[in-house]
């Protein structure tokens, strides 16, 4: 026979089948399992996705802390003192002549109250940018759903390629193993020389290799997809693949890039960035400007044998301006300018991007279906071949390496086409997570 053939065989079940390392957990429960499903899980699971979560709550607090600018501000502050005998001087003379007055302790507090009238729109403006953060941190989980969804997608496509491998590869060793039987008494009959008996065993031996390969990587996949998913690692997961297997439209170039540039959401993300930054800009600008406030406050006071103070209130307007902000506002703004400029590169640099990503994708996935259809062919010529060969052989046409190898070919011609078809959707979704639509399609 030529170079082994089935060790091509096995390193195309490694290069195909996804591959991890950890301990082998030969699986006790089973669960049959959807790819809705299990991009539900995976969104449930995800640590990343709580970290972007977490990530939307803090923003959602800065802008509360920002517009609770609006509200008052208001202190109290009380004091206690025990004195060692002061010297009292009072200009207006009260109590009997000779009779000095004793002051050895001292009690007051006071509470102020202050609300903002204009603060040169500072307030204003820095609760609208920290609107807009808020905004572009929600962008930021969507757009982290977008990529977990993808990860499970392909997850669950890894799984579909090792149990259908497994599945294919058995078929055919129940065909090798018929075969070796058929030989073996073809060889005690003597029709039959021992070294073509040996092929075929040695066929055999290959495949049932192949055949290991392919289990144990079907099992790590079952590793792989219970912790992604959350479930206990023994779980033995069976791919419900009704649906999956469906393409969608591939429409136009032009199409899908209107789509991404319309959805994308780290793109929108990046817009709400722009806008919170310009509205920095504006916000800085307000320490130009004075600020005004409404003050209000009580005074109490209690010192024994001299005074006693209560019912101090008083109302008024504060006025409060930094001139050092005329020489200091300006680096601050240039600042701010600067971030602007910054992002407003980037957004030209992440359109471009989005551009290429999309024809990126819109390509692969077309070239997907059209090895759909060579792929399709070729498992025709190849079924075609190993009758051909068959027929051949029982009529001492061709050797016994002839009709391994077609019986080889078929078999790869089988799996390349199984596997063209699950490649084929995971592209059209990663076009879809590409034009950022990914989530709003499952």
């Amino acid at each position: 026979m030529k170079h082994n053939i089935y060790s091509k065989l096995t390193v195309l079940f490694f290069a195909i089948l996804l591959t991890v390392t950890g301990p082998q957990v030969y699986a006790q429960k089973s669960k049959t399992l959807t790819l809705n499903e299990a991009i539900q899980l995976s969104i449930k699971n995800s640590g990343q996705l709580k970290i972007a979560n977490a990530k939307v709550d803090e923003a959602i607090a800065s802008y509360h802390e920002a517009w609770n600018n609006h509200l008052p501000d208001a202190k109290a502050s009380g004091t206690y003192m025990r004195l060692d005998n002061p010297n009292v001087d009072l200009k207006v003379k009260l109590g009997a002549p000779g009779n000095p007055i004793k002051v050895n302790e001292a009690a007051y507090g006071i509470l102020n109250a202050s609300l903002p009238v204009f603060s040169g729109f500072r307030i204003r403006y820095g609760v609208e940018s920290a609107k807009y953060l808020e905004q572009a941190a929600k962008l930021d989980a969507g757009n982290n759903k977008e990529e977990i969804t993808l990860n499970t997608i392909n997850a669950f496509n890894n799984l579909y390629k090792a149990k259908k491998s497994v599945d294919l590869v058995k078929e055919n060793l129940a065909r090798e193993q018929q075969r070796v039987t058929d030989f073996s008494n073809l060889e005690k009959n003597g029709l039959l020389a021992r070294n073509d008996l040996l092929k075929a065993q040695l066929q055999q031996s290959n495949i049932e290799l192949s055949l290991l390969d392919a289990e144990n990587n079907l099992k790590i996949t079952y590793i792989n997809m219970d912790l992604m998913l959350g479930l206990p690692e023994d779980t033995e997961l069976i791919p419900d693949t009704t649906g999956f297997q469906n393409m969608g439209d591939a429409g136009t170039i032009v199409q899908w890039e209107q789509e991404a540039l319309q959805n994308r959401k780290d793109f929108a993300a990046l817009t709400y960035r722009e806008k919170a930054a310009a509205t920095s800009i504006k916000s800085i600008k307000g320490e130009y400007y004075p600020g005004l406030a409404l003050t209000g406050g009580y005074i109490a006071a209690d010192v024994p044998n001299l005074l006693t103070l209560t019912n101090a209130l008083n109302v008024g307007v504060g006025l409060q301006y930094d001139f050092g902000a005329i020489w200091k506002t300006g680096a601050k703004i240039d600042q701010a300018k600067a971030r602007l400029h910054q992002l407003q590169a980037t957004e030209g640099i992440i359109s471009d991007q989005i551009r290429l990503e999309i024809n990126q994708s819109y390509q692969n996935y077309l070239l997907s279906v059209r090895k759909i259809d060579v792929y399709a062919k070729a498992v025709e010529q190849s079924n075609e071949n190993y009758r051909i060969t068959k027929n051949k052989f029982d009529n001492n046409l061709v050797t016994t390496t002839d009709l391994l190898e077609a019986d080889v070919a078929q078999l790869q011609a089988q799996l390349n086409y199984t596997f063209s078809k699950a490649d084929a959707v995971v592209a059209y979704k990663k076009l879809q997570q590409t034009a950022g639509v990914l989530s709003n399609k499952n």
